[in-house]
């Protein structure tokens, strides 16, 4: 319990970290950016498969394939309900500086509350992780998940200050979407504890949400920039540092 507890404030407080970076280095250029966030892209497709698709066959036992693909397809089918309700605002984070000062608030508070609400499938399948019986696996998923919150706390600091909102109420934004992503952790893990015989199902679920994210989000708006060869590499690079950890781990 104590584990999975660091694991969450952890997985948060990466959110944070990107947050307090974001301060320092509020204009970012886009090759960094794409550098970054494809690399986080690559551990996390590494953790979703090897962390959570994987082990959701395993333990479905006869059943693994079908339940999986169901859970995979269930996860992606969640999170583009949330994406029809909450609109991401990918072009958003593309924008530079001068086009941030034409940015309303009413956009700039949109778009965090969509990292927000995305942040709470993304620690549940952190908190997931820690059902079966490899805590190895779980903290693999969970250093991909924390990974890509670093690029993503960054993004949202330049947009919220460039529209007005106080560096206090800024860092409190922030704050509360990594608040969220603890929340989502805790969630995670309790569900398949107390009903473990959804732990397959909730396994591919949550590898459904990692993945949806990495194709719909991660990939296009590192792509968006002219820098597509080496975010390509980035996301080879962050896929093999996975697999690589995870045979030293195993």
């Amino acid at each position: 319990m104590e584990l999975v507890l660091l694991t969450a404030l952890g997985v948060g407080g990466a959110t944070v970290f990107g947050a307090a970076v974001g301060f320092l280095f509020r204009r970012l250029s886009h090759t960094f950016s794409d550098i970054v966030l494809s690399f986080a892209a690559g551990v996390m497709l590494a953790a979703a498969v090897i962390g959570l698709i994987l082990p959701s066959i395993e333990e479905g036992g006869r059943f693994g394939i079908p339940l999986t693909v169901v859970g995979i397809f269930s996860g992606a089918l969640f999170l583009n309900l949330i994406d029809r309700l909450v609109p991401h605002l990918h072009k958003l984070k593309g924008e530079d500086s001068e086009a941030h000062r034409n940015t309303s608030l009413e956009r700039v508070m949109l778009f965090v509350l969509a990292i927000g609400i995305h942040n709470l499938p993304e620690g549940i399948a952190a908190g997931v992780g820690f059902g079966g019986e490899d805590p190895a696996a779980a903290l693999l998923i969970a250093g991909g998940i924390a990974l890509q919150n670093i690029p993503e706390g960054m993004v949202i600091i330049g947009p919220m200050l460039a529209a007005g909102i106080s560096a206090k109420k800024t860092f409190l934004l922030a704050l509360a979407t990594g608040v969220v992503e603890v929340v989502g952790t805790m969630l995670g893990y309790f569900a398949v504890q107390f009903a473990s015989a959804i732990l397959p199902f909730a396994l591919a679920f949550a590898g459904g949400t990692m993945l949806y994210i990495i194709s719909d989000e991660m990939i296009p708006e590192t792509h968006a920039h002219g820098h597509e060869r080496g975010a390509t590499y980035a996301l080879l690079v962050g896929f093999c540092l996975m697999l690589v950890s995870d045979a030293l781990l195993g």
